[in-house]
C-alpha cells in the first residue's frame, strides 16, 4: 500500500527534476540534465520517506558542486 507522504515527496522531487531536466536540455548543461533524470527516476528505487528526502536533497545540490 502506498503512503500519501511517500507519494507527495516523490511528486515534489520529480517535479523539480523535470525542471532541472528541461533547464539542462535547453542550456545544454549536462549537470542539470542528468541530475534532473536522477531526480525523476530515483523515487522508483527508494521507497522510504526519509531516505527519499535525503537522496533528493543531495541530488538537488549536486550540480552546484560538479565542475
Amino acid at each position: 500500500m502506498l503512503d500519501p507522504t511517500t507519494l507527495l515527496v516523490a511528486l515534489v522531487f520529480s517535479s523539480i527534476g523535470l525542471g532541472y531536466f528541461i533547464y539542462g536540455r535547453r542550456q545544454q548543461d549536462k549537470r542539470y540534465f542528468y541530475t534532473g533524470l536522477g531526480l525523476m527516476f530515483y523515487p522508483y528505487v527508494v521507497s522510504a520517506v526519509w531516505p527519499m528526502m535525503g537522496v533528493g536533497v543531495v541530488l538537488l545540490i549536486l550540480p552546484r558542486f560538479l565542475p
